[in-house]
């Protein structure tokens, strides 16, 4: 989906009395440089910084209703959530990153020199994740926030692959599936109800931004 342009958050979708929003932190040098970040701690960039506050303005368009909100242990997302609005937000060591084992910090085309063809989603992470755990600790996730829907919205504040693989595990595909959800820094994205039925309301979305 294209940046938010004026008025397009006054149509956002609604979701039935209950929504589920995803942020990513902002940029960090390693998101820039495509190196995979699960423990170490990158601070934002200055366009990270920026990426976050607008970050916010999207969050308030969406009109939340007293929101709940969630973030990662790490610094990068408690930053993002500060700059975001959220500066209070309750620490959840399940929305941590995708842990990366041996592959941290290494990039996708370096991985593939040892073992081709290989993706996050579909190899091995030696000393990592696999993706059934990740999908477990989604599924911790998710079901705290299904608790409170329908009283309060809740936000997340976390990381790429995780809430890509969060967006998965929502819409009740294996944690894998995440592969086809890009997510861009500081992009929100809205999960919901039509009906009885899961579904994605929105994705991706940023706000123009330097």
């Amino acid at each position: 989906m294209p940046g938010v342009r004026p008025g397009m958050m006054d149509r956002m979708p609604g979701s039935d009395d209950a929504r589920v929003v995803l942020v990513r932190h902002g940029e960090t040098e390693w998101s820039v440089q495509h190196r995979h970040t699960g423990r170490t701690d990158v601070p934002l960039t200055a366009t990270g910084t920026r990426q976050a506050a607008a970050a916010g303005r999207v969050l308030a368009g969406l009109k939340l209703r007293d929101p709940l909100v969630f973030v990662s242990p790490r610094a990068r997302a408690r930053r993002t959530a500060e700059l975001a609005g959220s500066p209070g937000a309750t620490i959840d060591p399940d929305l941590a990153e995708w842990d990366y084992g041996d592959y941290e910090g290494r990039t996708t085309p370096e991985i593939r020199t040892r073992d081709p063809g290989w993706t996050v989603w579909t190899g091995a992470i030696p000393g990592g994740e696999s993706a059934a755990e990740v999908g477990a600790r989604a599924d911790r996730v998710l079901g705290r926030a299904t608790a409170v829907l329908g009283e309060r919205d809740v936000i997340l504040i976390g990381h790429g692959h995780f809430s890509r693989a969060l967006i998965a595990r929502w819409l009740g595909f294996d944690v894998r599936e995440g592969r086809r959800f890009a997510l861009a820094t500081a992009a929100v994205s809205v999960l919901g109800y039509e009906h009885e039925d899961a579904t994605l309301w929105a994705h991706n979305l940023r706000p123009d931004h330097p």
